[in-house]
């Protein structure tokens, strides 16, 4: 389960911003994961708090959002957004399409409480 480790990770960085920033604790991170990251959000959410237990965010909120695949056609250069299941154009329904916005994994903001 690599999600562990990613979380890990995670918890030491914003760990090292608290500190930087003389923060009590974190209190509520949003983080951003894609469809096609390739981390399964529920894994994430479960070890979550086994990486951050004893530390500035040990009981902090986690809200995750998975923001919509997008692709662009290279056919008629549409940008779309289709199931996350079926990378075609909804456009024009060509398969000839790029992965545009699918594959985040990233903090999109982070709550500190300060003394």
């Amino acid at each position: 389960m690599h999600e562990l480790s990613l979380a890990a990770e995670m918890v030491e960085q914003l760990a090292a911003v608290a500190a930087r920033e003389k923060a009590l604790r974190i209190v509520r991170i949003e983080l951003l994961i894609g469809r096609y990251s390739g981390i399964e959000r529920d894994a994430f959410e479960f070890a979550f708090p086994i990486a951050a237990a004893g530390g500035p965010l040990e009981g902090a909120e986690l809200v995750v959002e998975v923001p919509p695949v997008t692709v662009e056609c290279r056919a008629c250069g549409t940008t779309t957004h289709p199931p996350a299941i079926l990378l075609r154009c909804h456009t024009c329904g060509s398969p000839r399409v790029e992965l545009k916005g699918g594959r985040e994994f990233m903090v999109r903001s982070v709550e500190l409480e300060t003394p």
